[in-house]
């Protein structure tokens, strides 16, 4: 297949990426300000979306770990090829579409890592990942990120309420409904500028790797323009699913714990993005409400749900890097190989979108902060939630009572007129 096509593909598949990364992670920012009441959902997704845009531009630190740390250069320049990236992007965006279809608490993030690593070892051996840079740039935030989130959210939520001295009850107060406004803006700043890097990095990585730029040279400004893009498009669209979301758990979380948590998660997101730090904004955004909820007076935190959310992290990497290993495999085939991987992806991954139409109530548990806020209730909800539970079974079992006793009295008639 000529260098030239197989480029515009991995580009083309680059974005597309980058586009489900947008919807994908939309909630992280904008999913609490919506539920407490901070922001309508238009105006919400609206300004997550044009954020995400803005902060692409802010930094490409993050850009350049990937496309000049995670693979080893060998004598003729990077050991990866521009086939080998086109199989672990459909890992990755394979990944990422049955995620978002089961509701699975997963990293974008790390799906993209695991399917590259998962290509570029079957299709140039265990030599042709940095495992180094794996370790310091990937793996070590990853396990940090969520524990630094969740204290500084914890330190934060009790220090707000001890400013406040208002006591825990629902109706919190309207000052942080409207600092809601400002922390859940640069959760969404933070998200442009740590995860369009990523794709932007993908994408300079295949230039480098096809020979069409220098491995001396940054990120061009075209390649910003149109992660940028991608990803603020992916946003907005996706974002229309928060609102069909609430009401599933999420607003339990306060406006005093929102603000905290989005403060928290912003701040370490920045921080990361500036020293070039891959960090899964899933996980960061998890861990500060988890950490919100465990700084509000009376918490209690489900540990089986956080449990099967860090499950899903650990999870994330190797089976998107299974995916990506196998479509390396075939790629090795030459042009039928490629056609197989770029036909078998899209099948699946249309077959997958055509899936989630028919079963809505499945995307509703898509949303990861969701399934985070759920794990955090005081025990008086614990309580309710247990009672309203009790409360239904009685019901239907008297409503079972009910229609057999119905179904008794019409036998009978039914036998006396024989």
């Amino acid at each position: 297949m000529d260098i030239t096509l197989i480029v515009v593909l991995v580009i083309a598949l680059a974005l597309f990426f980058d586009f489900t990364n947008g919807f994908h992670d939309t909630a992280n920012a904008m999913a609490t300000p919506i539920a407490t009441g901070a922001m309508k959902p238009k105006v919400a997704v609206t300004v997550a979306a044009v954020l995400n845009l803005v902060g692409a531009f802010l930094s490409t630190a993050v850009a350049t770990s990937i496309s000049h740390g995670l693979i080893n250069e060998g004598p003729g320049g990077v050991a990866i090829t521009p086939e080998m990236i086109f199989a672990g992007l459909i890992g990755a965006v394979v990944w990422n579409m049955i995620t978002w279809l089961r509701g699975l608490p997963s990293s974008s993030s790390h799906a993209l890592f695991g399917g590259l690593i998962g290509a570029a070892i079957v299709g140039a051996g265990l030599g042709s990942v940095n495992y180094a840079a794996l370790l310091t740039v990937v793996i070590i935030p990853a396990f940090l990120s969520p524990v630094i989130a969740a204290l500084v959210s914890l330190l934060a939520t009790r220090i707000a309420y001890r400013v406040t001295r208002r006591p825990v009850f629902p109706n919190e107060r309207g000052g942080f409904r409207i600092g809601q406004v400002f922390t859940s803006s640069m959760v969404s700043l933070a998200h442009g500028t740590n995860d369009a890097q990523k794709t932007m990095g993908v994408i300079t990585l295949t230039l480098i790797a096809s020979g069409a730029q220098s491995a001396d040279q940054g990120v061009q400004f075209w390649v910003v323009v149109a992660c940028a893009l991608a990803i603020a498009l992916g946003t907005y669209t996706g974002g229309w699913r928060i609102i069909r979301t609430l009401g599933s758990g999420i607003t339990e979380i306060r406006a005093t714990q929102g603000f905290a948590a989005e403060a928290s998660t912003a701040a370490t997101i920045l921080a990361s993005s500036h020293l070039g730090f891959a960090l899964s904004t899933t996980q960061v955004s998890s861990g500060s409400i988890i950490g919100a909820g465990l700084g509000r007076r009376g918490s209690k935190i489900q540990w089986s749900t956080a449990g099967k959310i860090v499950i899903a992290w650990f999870i994330t990497l190797p089976a998107a890097a299974a995916v990506g290993a196998v479509a390396s495999g075939i790629a090795r085939l030459g042009v039928v190989g490629l056609v197989i991987d770029a036909v078998v992806g899209a099948a699946v991954i249309l077959g997958l979108y055509l899936w989630s139409l028919r079963k809505p109530h499945e995307q509703a548990a898509a949303i990861e902060v969701d399934v985070a806020a759920n794990a955090v209730f005081t025990r008086k909800e614990l309580r309710d939630m247990q009672r309203k539970k009790r409360a239904a079974q009685v019901a239907e079992r008297r409503a079972e009572l009910s229609r057999e006793r119905t179904l008794r009295r019409m036998a009978g008639r039914n036998g006396g007129r024989r």
